[in-house]
């Protein structure tokens, strides 16, 4: 198919972003309750070792995601969506049979450093979205993005929990099977959503992270969001980071049930992020769901951490579950004060910004775990980092109040989208 924009667009191409973010988000997902185990194999089984490791792991992946974000959505910008997107697909799921075929601990990390490369198209497949939706629609269709990383988790980890239950690696082969259909599929049905009139020049001052943050800083109105979208990462970052050891360590659960329990984790946010985040925003606007959300992710986390059975536990998923109103109604307010030109701009910044949670949080997280677990501990609570978790997002939560108030731009921004959008 070619690079050349539709101008009415198959209603398949805009499906396809949705089922290509599901897809990778569902390799991502099978592999998250196995890997702690596959990294304790070739550490003897040390638990703490292990969660020292695993953070290195995720603040390396993270480091690739801060890298390479903003590089990848500049080119989309240059390019044109669709090309990025179909390459992700393909170095991913050849990425995924790398780590399946991995002898030892540093042929894994060098696969997880190469999947935070590919990985970083989802802020190019965002900017999809945003080139063929109109403004005042962005925060339902980026809530639909969240719910098929809602349904991504939801089926991931437990079909990841079941493959890993026959063999640890498996899950890594069937990964990659997804990621490379994902990638087939994209040939056949992906048009352009970018029409050259609308690109502009790559440029490695804006491709550069630092570059690219400096977007954020230099629109009215963006600084102060930013500032909670970190947070907000980096918030969620424990759940990444320490999940699978912490339910492990505390409520002796095994893979196929830390598995089921992710599952439960992604049907809450797919409720709420697929079915929730459009009646709400449309009814409320974006500022008040930013708050809520942010409110109810910091009560499930302080649940979390104060659980001391498993059951208990379980309690606090629908609470944090309406967190998912927070990442579409951040992303709707976002978009709408920058140009339609500037969308994978944004997106590759915003990305940067995950990157940065996503090298901070893992060795934050990971290492307080480890430290409240330690026999020398003076005082032994594993419980900490979901209340390190809550402090973070009631902070956000107070940044949002006043940098979420209507900015003079936002009336400006054009929706100018040459493709159609998608059906409300």
């Amino acid at each position: 198919m070619s690079d050349t924009p539709a101008v009415q667009p198959r209603r398949a191409a805009v499906i396809f972003i949705f089922i290509t973010l599901l897809l990778d988000v569902l390799a991502l997902g099978i592999i998250i309750p196995v890997l702690p185990d596959l990294v304790k194999g070739f550490l003897n089984g040390d638990t703490s070792r292990s969660a020292e490791m695993l953070g290195y792991f995720g603040t390396t992946w993270a480091a690739m995601q801060f890298v390479c974000s903003p590089i990848i959505g500049a080119l989309s910008d240059r390019f044109g969506r669709r090309r990025i997107v179909l390459m992700s697909n393909l170095g991913l799921g050849l990425d995924y049979l790398l780590m399946a075929l991995a002898p030892s601990l540093p042929w894994l990390f060098v696969g997880r450093v190469v999947s935070g490369i590919t990985s970083a198209s989802f802020s190019t497949a965002s900017a999809y979205i945003a080139d063929v939706t109109p403004p005042e629609k962005r925060a339902g269709a980026f809530g639909m993005v969240g719910a098929a990383f809602g349904a991504g988790f939801v089926f991931g980890p437990a079909l990841g929990g079941v493959l890993g239950h026959i063999d640890l690696r498996l899950p890594f082969w069937v990964a990659g099977g997804l990621s490379l259909a994902n990638f087939t599929y994209g040939l056949v049905v992906l048009p352009e959503s970018l029409p050259p009139e609308r690109r502009q020049p790559f440029s490695w001052k804006r491709a550069n992270p630092v570059g690219s943050l400096a977007l954020l800083s230099g629109r009215p109105g963006l600084l102060g969001l930013a500032g909670v979208a970190f947070l907000y990462q980096l918030a969620h970052q424990v759940l990444q980071s320490v999940f699978v050891l912490y339910a492990g360590y505390r409520y002796h659960w095994n893979p196929q049930q830390v598995g089921y329990t992710m599952a439960v984790v992604g049907v809450s946010s797919m409720v709420v992020q697929g079915g929730l985040v459009r009646p709400v925003v449309k009814r409320f606007g974006e500022r008040g769901p930013l708050v809520v959300g942010l409110l109810f992710g910091a009560a499930g986390f302080l649940i979390f951490g104060l659980a001391a059975t498993g059951p208990l536990f379980l309690v606090g998923i629908p609470v944090m579950g309406l967190m998912g109103f927070t990442g579409p109604s951040m992303q709707g307010l976002m978009s709408r004060r920058i140009g339609p030109t500037m969308q994978g701009q944004l997106q590759g910044a915003l990305s940067s910004l995950m990157g940065i949670a996503g090298m901070v949080g893992p060795w934050l997280f990971t290492q307080t775990f480890a430290q409240s677990i330690a026999p020398d501990a003076a005082w032994q609570y594993p419980g900490a980092v979901f209340v390190l978790a809550t402090g973070l997002l009631v902070v956000a939560a107070m940044i949002a109040v006043p940098a979420s108030r209507p900015q003079p731009t936002e009336a400006s921004v054009s929706p100018s989208a040459t493709i159609a959008a998608p059906p409300a």
